[in-house]
C-alpha cells in the first residue's frame, strides 16, 4: 500500500508558476513509477506527465510539453511538478498517482492521491 498526498496547490494569474509536490510513503517509493494527471470541471481526468523510477524518463501531455516539468526525489519520497506560463485552461485538480508496472500515459496507476486545486485566472 502506498499513501500519496498532494500539495503546492493555489490561485495563480495567468503566465505565473507554481510547484506541487507529492509525498509518498508505505512501500518502497522507488519501486513506482509516477504519474500526474488533472481533471477540470465537467471533464474527463487526463494525463499530464510521467517519471520512471529513477527518474530517468520522463512523458508530457503534448498541452504542458515545454511548459510543465516532473522530476522526483526518491530519497525524499516526493514527486514534483512544476509549472510555469500556466493557462487559464490548466485550472483543474491536480493528482498524482503511482504505477507499480509500466509507466507513461498507458500505465496502470495502482495508488491515487486526493488531489490538489489549481486555478489561473486570467
Amino acid at each position: 500500500q502506498v499513501q500519496l498526498v498532494e500539495s503546492g496547490g493555489g490561485l495563480v494569474q495567468a503566465g505565473g508558476s507554481l510547484r506541487l509536490s507529492c509525498a509518498a510513503s508505505g512501500r518502497t517509493f522507488s519501486h513506482y513509477a509516477m504519474g500526474w494527471f488533472r481533471q477540470a470541471p465537467g471533464k474527463e481526468r487526463e494525463f499530464v506527465a510521467a517519471i520512471t523510477w529513477n527518474g530517468g524518463s520522463t512523458y508530457y501531455a503534448d498541452s504542458v510539453k515545454g511548459r510543465f516539468t516532473i522530476s522526483r526525489d526518491n530519497a525524499k519520497n516526493t514527486v514534483y511538478l512544476q509549472m510555469n506560463s500556466l493557462k487559464p485552461e490548466d485550472t483543474a485538480v491536480y493528482y498524482c498517482a503511482a504505477a507499480e508496472t509500466g509507466w507513461g500515459r498507458g500505465a496502470l496507476y495502482d495508488y491515487w492521491g486526493q488531489g490538489t486545486q489549481v486555478t489561473v485566472s486570467s
